[in-house]
């Protein structure tokens, strides 16, 4: 790990059970050129705006919750910042913490920008994609984890919660 890694970050929830299965560490990050209208997270637009936080800073909060079944990403728009958030995941997945990402991008967009590596690094350490931008006139309150019927909950590797 890379001692010297930042994620800018608008903020978290210690314990969250809406965003993902389980209770989640849910990182807010900052930044996001989506801007979906009626976005449930307005301030985490400005890629200039929150803090910026060193990894071990963000690990330190997550070990200190031992009830945790896993960590989310959500934003803001998480590909935006996927080098590091990569290397965050890979760390919460050797702590056998699954990871959920929602993200403002399509599934099959981020597969077709194959040449990015780090969204496919960012990819390949996710457990479930919440994929899609928040369309206002497709909100529900019906589907789990998705704030617009748009969004899908795509689980890219198995998932046992209760281990």
């Amino acid at each position: 790990m890379n001692n010297h890694t930042k994620i800018r970050i608008s903020g978290f929830v210690n314990e969250s059970v809406v965003d993902g299965p389980g209770i989640r560490f849910v990182i807010f990050v900052q930044g996001c050129q989506h801007d979906c209208p009626d976005c449930h997270n307005p301030q985490t637009h400005d890629p200039q705006g929150g803090e910026e936080m060193a990894i071990e800073e963000i690990l330190a909060m997550i070990d200190s919750n031992p009830l945790l079944d896993g960590v989310t990403f959500s934003g803001g728009e998480p590909f935006l910042q996927a080098k590091a958030l990569a290397e965050l995941a890979t760390c919460c997945k050797n702590k056998n913490l699954s990871i959920v990402v929602y993200t403002g991008f399509y599934y099959e967009e981020i597969l077709t920008n194959s040449d990015n590596q780090d969204w496919q690094e960012l990819l390949k350490q996710t457990d479930i994609l919440i994929d899609g931008p928040f369309e206002r006139e497709k909100k529900t309150t019906e589907l789990a984890f998705c704030g617009s019927s748009n969004q899908r909950v795509l689980h890219l590797r198995s998932l046992d919660v209760n281990n």
